[in-house]
């Protein structure tokens, strides 16, 4: 009897993930991606709580620590570079704004790839544009216009999911924006980070920041601000380029440097501070992970353990390699559902919302510096731990063995 097949769309962390369970239960895979591969760099990810737990159940978790990043912690600091507050790497146990674990997205979505390309039909520089579903399959429409009947689809495409809109309806439905933008590239160190992720934020709701990368010459960088929605186009990198020099050119720090940088780098990406909220992450024999379903957007800190914890935990509900019935699949389909929403909740509140990442004022920038500094002091720490450090990050992984 021939296996059942998934195709999955996106091959970033939860694509890749979800098809390195689904392969070793017998499942043939397909992963289809626009990007010609892999995308290479990208931004500092952490792997913690459940995320992490993951990781050690596919056997993965020594590689990833190879590939990590040596950091020393997190620093806020005023223009001319002093500090406002640390948080050094071994705060809360080693999961604080910076854990114990960092990696680059790239590098982790490298080691996910190595781990499943023997098994898997990796189909790059492709994407599924329709989809047509009856009772017993979904016929996949790909952009070069080759037709494969799969018995199931999911969609790990990220926010903007093209599988999300195909079969659930327009992005504005499931798309909400919580009152901001950022942008991340590459960009020369030119503040001398030694290890720190130094934040700089500067009234009027901006936050300019660089973090270390393998290269101690080149920062990862960061420039985000609070807005009401703007109007620009998603393809058109040099007007979002345009805004970020309308907002922080002569602010102060190191953001002219920034800004100059960001006009050359090959690696830049703009997008606004959103989540993405649905009542169900499935419809028929289409369902969705990660970012594509619930992204909590990058001040939750935890979009790598949701999309890594919701492919292990949407594989597991799947079972063995059996036939996917509409019954049984709709049956699993709810109970991926059941366990996951909690759990996404909790990554979603965000009781700040942006505020404390990009404080408007410059009172308001004391008070979270101030924040920052005592609450790694008693008798403030425990209560933060349990708040914001302990407890959010981590959720009961079912056992699917």
């Amino acid at each position: 009897m021939q296996s059942p097949t998934v195709l999955i769309n996106g091959a970033g962390i939860a694509g890749p993930a979800l098809a390195f369970w689904l392969s070793r239960k017998g499942y043939r895979v397909i992963v289809c991606e626009i990007a010609p591969g892999i995308r290479p760099g990208g931004q500092t990810v952490d792997l913690r709580g459940s995320g992490s737990d993951v990781v050690e159940r596919m056997g993965l978790l020594d590689q990833m620590k190879a590939r990590a990043l040596e950091q020393n912690g997190a620093a806020w600091v005023r223009s001319d570079g002093s500090r406002r507050a640390e948080m050094p790497v071994t705060a809360f146990g080693g999961n604080g704004l910076v854990s114990k674990l960092e990696i680059l997205r790239g590098d982790l979505a490298a080691v996910l790839y190595d781990a499943t390309r023997r098994d898997v039909d990796y189909r790059f520089g492709s994407t599924v544009t329709a989809l047509d579903q009856s009772e017993e399959s979904v016929t996949v429409t790909l952009g070069d216009g080759d037709r494969l009947p799969v018995d199931l689809v999911v969609g790990a495409d990220g926010p903007h999911s093209a599988v999300r809109r195909i079969a659930f309806g327009p992005e504005e439905r499931f798309v909400r924006p919580i009152g901001g933008y950022n942008a991340w590239f590459s960009a020369p160190d030119t503040a001398g980070l030694d290890g720190w992720f130094l934040l700089y934020q500067a009234p009027g709701g901006l936050n300019a920041s660089m973090r270390p990368s393998h290269d101690p010459s080149i920062a990862k960088a960061g420039l985000a601000f609070q807005s009401e929605p703007l109007t620009y186009d998603r393809h058109d990198p040099d007007a979002q380029r345009q805004i970020l020099v309308e907002r922080f050119a002569g602010a102060g720090w190191h953001c002219d440097a920034l800004l100059a940088a960001a006009a050359e780098a090959d690696d830049f990406y703009f997008d606004a501070f959103a989540q993405v909220h649905m009542p169900t992450w499935a419809s028929g024999r289409v369902a969705l992970v990660g970012d594509a379903g619930y992204c909590a957007s990058p001040l939750s800190g935890m979009g790598t353990s949701l999309a890594l914890v919701g492919a292990y935990v949407l594989a597991g509900e799947l079972g063995p390699a059996d036939p996917l019935s509409s019954d049984r699949l709709a049956a699993a389909l709810a109970r991926y559902d059941e366990v996951m929403r909690p759990f996404v909740d909790r990554c979603q509140d965000l009781p700040s919302g942006i505020d404390r990442y990009a404080p408007m004022r410059e009172s308001d920038i004391a008070i979270t510096a101030a924040v920052m500094k005592w609450m790694q002091r008693w008798p403030f720490r425990p209560i933060a731990e349990k708040a914001w450090f302990q407890n959010s990050g981590s959720m009961a992984l079912p056992d699917y063995r």
